[in-house]
């Protein structure tokens, strides 16, 4: 990944354009980004944990990335500059400072920024330190609004991580048992992502853990008549996948349990019915959570869903802790689900979908059944 065009340079030029339009409008000069999946968002150019690149946009559409070492493709960028990240091949542990230097640099060569927007929750000292005169704004309410409304080249990367997530199902459908280890089925279907992605993944997903709601694998073998629960989450290129469907340790659900996935598919059905540009998170939620009581068996008392993208729980939140409203682009993840012991423990079935102004579009469309397919 590092080094690698992973955006549409054009993409992310248009991307670049609609936050000029904002600083504008809203009288910040200057735009600075630490975040590595905002560098990814407005460069197209990604880097692992071990590096601290930066970038920083003007209102005049003036694109500057720094990078470690060696310089990288720019046509996104009309200003590249290196750091150096490496002596003689040993990772520096100042890097955040020695690219935060270029980056001061670059500034103190134009004019003097009045308002500067920053990421608050991630923009460290050393650079926020370089605009130590200017007024400072959080700049990321706006990103996440901006990072909403996927690009086609965002898409693409998104099915590609969903996409593996169908082959990891088929593989799990394939293999589960009783007595299989949940660290075997953990490593069986990393491999098959891999495969499927064709290059490491940079995410990995959620829950592994059979018997209960959810969990990293363990070294514990799966039981019969338990649920297995995996929500997986390959992330291909910074873009990740959420989805979850539930299994039946032996293949033989039990009245209970097949009860309680009906009840839990027919929520999907009910979202896909209702959800469209403009609905509310929170009164979808409301619809869910009053069929789901319905249930005979199991309850349910956590969220409905979220955005998907560069980070695994994004904006739009179908939490009735938001009243966000669903917008054209989103790309949504939505989890019923019922929990109770005689599930042995329960259930939940994930899909995603990509939000339009008529409906939605399924980008999940693998088996939900709980035995094998």
């Amino acid at each position: 990944m590092n080094g690698t065009v992973l955006l549409e340079p054009a993409a992310c030029r248009t991307r670049q354009q609609r936050l000029c339009r904002w600083l504008e409008a809203a009288g910040v000069d200057l735009a600075i980004f630490a975040a590595p999946e905002q560098i990814e968002y407005f460069t197209g150019h990604r880097w692992d944990f071990r590096f601290s690149p930066v970038a920083a946009l003007r209102t005049d559409g003036q694109m500057l990335l720094v990078c470690p070492d060696k310089p990288v493709a720019a046509e996104a960028v009309d200003d590249l500059r290196t750091y150096e990240a490496k002596w003689r091949s040993t990772l520096r542990l100042d890097q955040r400072e020695a690219s935060a230097a270029v980056l001061a640099d670059w500034l103190a060569a134009g004019p003097t920024p009045r308002r500067v927007g920053i990421e608050f929750s991630s923009c460290p000292p050393h650079v926020s330190r370089c605009c130590q005169t200017s007024e400072l704004i959080d700049l990321e309410p706006e990103l996440l609004r901006l990072r909403r409304r996927k690009d086609a080249d965002e898409l693409a990367l998104l099915k590609r991580a969903i996409a593996a997530t169908g082959r990891m199902y088929e593989r799990a459908r394939e293999i589960i048992q009783p007595g299989l280890n949940e660290l075997a089925m953990f490593s069986a279907l990393q491999s098959v992502a891999v495969e499927c992605c064709g290059e490491m993944l940079s995410g990995t997903g959620n829950d592994y853990a059979c018997g209960v709601r959810g969990g990293p694998p363990r070294d514990r073998d799966c039981v019969a008549g338990e649920l297995y629960i995996l929500d997986l989450g390959p992330a291909y290129r910074g873009y990740f996948a959420d989805n979850a469907r539930t299994l039946a340790v032996n293949d033989r659900p039990t009245d209970d349990q097949l009860a309680a996935w009906q009840y839990v598919c027919e929520a999907l059905r009910l979202v896909e019915r209702r959800a469209r540009s403009g609905v509310s998170c929170r009164e979808l939620y409301a619809e869910v959570a009053a069929w789901l009581n319905e249930a005979p068996v199991g309850s349910w008392s956590s969220h409905l869903g979220h955005g998907i993208g560069l980070y695994v729980h994004e904006t739009p939140h179908l939490n009735p802790n938001w009243d966000d409203r669903l917008e054209a682009g989103d790309v949504i993840a939505v989890e019923p689900a019922l929990y109770a012991p005689q599930l042995y423990c329960g259930m939940r079935i994930e899909n995603d979908y990509l939000v339009t102004e008529s409906g939605l579009e399924l980008l999940s469309p693998f088996p939900l059944e709980l035995s094998g397919v």
